[in-house]
């Protein structure tokens, strides 16, 4: 969009600049509604888990704008003249569980035929325009937090490859059907300066993003990177998807990873994941407020910095 002319209108709070999570357009002085679109073909071959996993996922930008969602349309293609449409069934009412979940509700949506599956949704969400979060204000001496561990990327390509331990499958589907409600709420709570999800530019990806829209640096303590159950194994050349170098391609001309971080923790932080967590950056004197109300999976991750040698990232 960056050769189209800027959207310009007086109640535009969240446009496509900055790589925000979503779009927030006010409605009055007290509300505004908060809209995102999301989908991709199937991770995993139960179309019911597939089904949770995408509504998780769209929802997740939502909640990364401090919003609640109020309404979803499913977006689907669907080969349906060589694939049952049983499939289809359990693929939406995968996507009406977690939607449900969330206290929001399907209104409709749209499915063309197409050779490859697809599956995701349009979300509408609310806020108030005081009380949105955005990926541009993280100030320096905030502590960040990440609300979920990393390794999607790596554990589903792994799976498909049937080189992945059951177990270790299994949280990661479980951890990319949990909403990011809860961890939203923490952050609203704990009047969090920026916040952002992990989705499709990974770790390094969407920490870039947040901390050039914020004009800081993010500083990320390595050990502290949090990977899912069983994931540093996996975490290899040959599980690797293909945006994990295009991520680390992005990311490369500001960022400085040190060379004694290990070479899993290296990889963990260009898998693209796929509903991931929030990583909001709050002052340290709410890292109790976030971590009390997110549980043990909540990582304290690193700290925002003053600008630094033009870097966006610095990893050590």
């Amino acid at each position: 969009m960056q050769h189209l002319a800027p959207a310009a209108h007086p109640d535009l709070l969240i446009g496509p600049e900055h790589s925000s999570d979503a779009g927030v357009f006010r409605l009055r002085p007290d509300l505004a509604i908060v809209q995102s679109a999301d989908y991709f073909c199937p991770l995993v071959d139960d179309p019911f888990v597939f089904g949770q996993i995408a509504a998780a996922n769209a929802l997740s930008d939502v909640y990364a704008m401090g919003g609640t969602p109020v309404t979803a349309l499913n977006l689907v293609c669907f080969p349906d003249n060589e694939i049952d449409l049983e499939v289809l069934h359990e693929m939406l009412r995968g996507t009406s569980e977690r939607v449900n979940a969330a206290g929001a509700v399907i209104v409709g949506g749209h499915c063309v035929r197409d050779t490859e599956i697809k599956l995701g949704l349009s979300v509408t969400g609310t806020v108030h325009p005081d009380r949105m979060l955005t990926n541009r204000t993280a100030r320096p001496g905030d502590v960040l937090i990440l609300s979920k561990p990393l390794g999607t990327g790596f554990i589903t390509t792994a799976n498909r490859a049937g080189r992945c331990p059951p177990d270790v499958f299994e949280a990661a589907c479980a951890s990319m059907t949990t909403l990011n409600d809860t961890a939203s709420r923490a952050a609203v709570a704990a009047g969090a300066s920026a916040v952002t999800d992990i989705t499709g530019f990974g770790l390094a990806g969407h920490a870039h993003e947040l901390a050039e829209a914020s004009n800081v640096t993010l500083h990320l303590n390595a050990d502290a990177v949090p990977g899912l159950p069983g994931v540093e194994p996996l975490a290899t050349e040959q599980n690797r998807t293909r945006a994990n170098p295009t991520n680390e391609q992005f990311t490369a001309p500001t960022a400085q990873v040190a060379p004694s971080v290990s070479d899993s923790v290296r990889a963990l932080l260009y898998d693209p994941q796929t509903s991931g967590g929030l990583l909001m950056a709050v002052h340290p004197d709410q890292v109790d407020t976030v971590t009390d109300r997110i549980g043990s999976v909540a990582a304290i991750i690193g700290e925002v910095a003053r600008p630094h040698d033009g870097l966006t990232l610095l990893v050590e």
